[in-house]
C-alpha cells in the first residue's frame, strides 16, 4: 500500500469510529457498537472502501493490547475481597455454565469441531467491565449490594477470562486440545502474574525517579509503553497471547494493586494516577482501531442470509449467552430483585467477547459464519444489556433492599 493511501485510510478509521461512537452514545448504546458498525461501513459489507492489510491489523494488535493493559490498570483487586463469597459465586457460574452450554450447542446440536465449539464457549463466558461499571454508574447503583458483587465478579471474570484467552491461543497455535500444553501454559501464567508485578514496580520505581530530574516532556507515556510492549513481547515468548502481557502490565501498575500473602509493594498512588491520565489519550486513539478492524473484517456480503444456519446459531446462542450469565446469579442467597440485576449486569460481552471472537477469526477456528454469528451474538448482549438492567431498576428499584437492608433491630431502617 502506498503511504497516502495508508494515511487516507487511517485518517477515515479515527473519524469515523469517533463519529459513530458519538452517535451511539447519544442513543445511550455502548461506544464499542458505534466503533464496530464504523468498520462495517468502511469495510467490504458496505462501502468497500479500506481492506484490513496488514498493517492496520498490527495497529488494531497494539490497540488491544494497550486495550488489556487499560482493563488491567483500572482493575480493583481488593474489591474481589470486599465482595468476597457472593462475587465469586457470580463468577464461577457465570463463567463456567456459559463455557459449558456454548461447546454443548456448538458441538452437539450444531455439529461444530471441539476446538471451534471451545472458542465459542470461551467467547459466551467474557463480561464487559467496561459496560457494567458504566451503566451502574449512570444509575448510581455501583456503591449499593448488588453493585459491588457485580464489579467484583466482573474482576474475577476479567482475570479468569484472560487465563482461558492464552489456553485457548494455545490450543490455536498447537491445532488440538492437549492436557501437557494447557500445564506448560499455566504454569507460565502463573509465573508471569508473580514476577511481572514485581518487575514492572521496579521499572515504575525508576521511572518515577527518572520523571524528577526530566525537563522533557513525554517520559511517563514513552516508558510505559515500553513496558507494556517489553511485557506483550515476554507473553509471547512463554506461549500466550501478546495481549495478556497488557493486561499483567496494567494490573502491576495499578494504583489499586497489592500482593497477597503480606508481601506487598508499595505503590505510589500520585503516580499512578499520572500514569492512567497520560495513558488515556493513546488508548483511546489506538483502541477504536481493533474494534473498527473487528468490523472490517466481517463481510456480510459474503454470509447467506437466507440460510437457516446463521439465524438459527444467532438466535440459539443469544438465549444461551443471556441465560447462562444468571446461573451464577441464581446462586447466591440474596432477593430475586438482586439476583435478577445481578444477571442481566453481567450479560454485555462487549470489547472482551469480541476479543475472543476475533482471536478465532485471525487463527483460522471460525470461519465467516461463525464469526458472523458471534459478533452477532456479543453485539445484542451488549446493546439490549443496558436498556433492560435501566428498565429493571425504573421497574424495580424500589424494591431492591435486602431484607436486613430493609430493617435494624425489627425497625425500618433509613435509607
Amino acid at each position: 500500500m502506498d503511504t497516502h493511501t495508508f494515511l487516507l485510510h487511517l485518517l477515515l478509521i479515527l473519524i469515523a469510529s469517533r463519529l459513530m461512537a458519538e452517535i451511539a452514545v447519544r442513543f445511550q448504546v455502548p461506544a464499542v457498537i458505534g466503533e464496530l458498525m464504523a468498520g462495517v461501513l468502511l469495510g467490504p459489507s458496505l462501502l468497500g472502501w479500506i481492506e484490513p492489510t496488514t498493517t492496520i491489523q498490527l495497529l488494531a494488535e497494539i490497540g488491544i493490547i494497550l486495550l488489556l493493559f487499560k482493563v488491567g490498570i483500572e482493575t480493583d483487586i481488593r474489591r474481589l475481597i470486599y465482595a468476597g463469597r457472593q462475587s465469586l459465586i457470580v463468577a464461577l457460574g457465570g463463567f463456567v455454565m456459559p463455557l459449558i452450554s456454548g461447546f454443548a450447542l456448538g458441538y452437539w446440536v450444531f455439529g461444530l469441531s471441539g476446538l471451534v465449539s471451545l472458542f465459542i464457549g470461551g467467547t459466551l463466558t467474557a463480561t464487559s467491565i467496561g459496560i457494567t461499571i458504566r451503566v451502574l454508574s449512570d444509575l448510581n447503583r455501583q456503591h449499593e449490594r448488588e453493585g459491588e458483587v457485580v464489579l467484583g465478579a466482573a474482576v474475577i471474570d476479567d482475570v479468569m477470562g484472560v487465563i482461558l484467552l492464552a489456553i485457548l491461543y494455545e490450543f490455536s497455535v498447537s491445532g488440538g486440545v492437549s492436557v501437557v500444553n494447557v500445564s506448560k501454559v499455566l504454569t507460565f501464567i502463573l509465573l508471569f502474574f508473580l514476577l511481572a508485578p514485581i518487575a514492572a514496580n521496579m521499572i515504575s520505581l525508576l521511572i518515577r525517579r527518572i520523571d524528577n530530574y526530566s525537563d522533557i516532556p513525554g517520559l511517563i507515556p514513552t516508558t510505559i509503553i515500553s513496558l507494556v510492549l517489553f511485557f506483550a513481547w515476554l507473553a509471547h515468548v512463554v506461549g500466550a497471547p501478546e495481549l495478556l502481557g497488557g493486561f499483567a502490565a496494567g494490573l502491576a501498575l495499578s494504583r489499586r494493586f497489592f500482593l497477597p500473602f503480606g508481601v506487598a509493594l508499595h505503590t505510589d498512588r500520585k503516580f499512578a494516577g499520572r500514569i492512567e491520565v497520560q495513558m488515556n489519550p493513546i488508548v483511546y486513539i489506538f483502541s477504536p482501531i481493533f474494534f473498527v478492524t473487528v468490523g472490517l473484517s466481517l463481510s456480510l456480503r459474503e454470509i447467506d442470509w437466507s440460510s437457516p444456519f446463521i439465524w438459527a446459531f444467532a438466535v440459539s446462542f443469544f438465549i444461551v449467552a443471556v441465560l447462562a450469565k444468571f446461573a451464577g446469579a441464581m446462586l447466591i442467597k440474596t432477593s430475586i430483585q438482586q439476583r435478577i440485576a445481578i444477571g442481566l449486569a453481567m450479560v454485555p460481552r462487549g470489547e472482551v467477547g469480541l476479543i475472543f471472537a476475533e482471536l478465532g477469526r485471525s487463527t483460522g477456528i471460525f470461519n465467516m459464519e461463525v464469526y458472523a454469528g458471534m459478533v452477532i451474538v456479543i453485539a445484542l448482549t451488549t446493546l439490549l444489556s443496558p436498556f433492560a438492567l435501566k428498565w429493571f431498576y425504573v421497574r424495580f428499584g424500589e424494591d431492591m433492599a435486602l431484607p436486613d437492608e430493609r430493617y435494624v433491630n425489627g425497625r425500618p431502617a433509613v435509607r
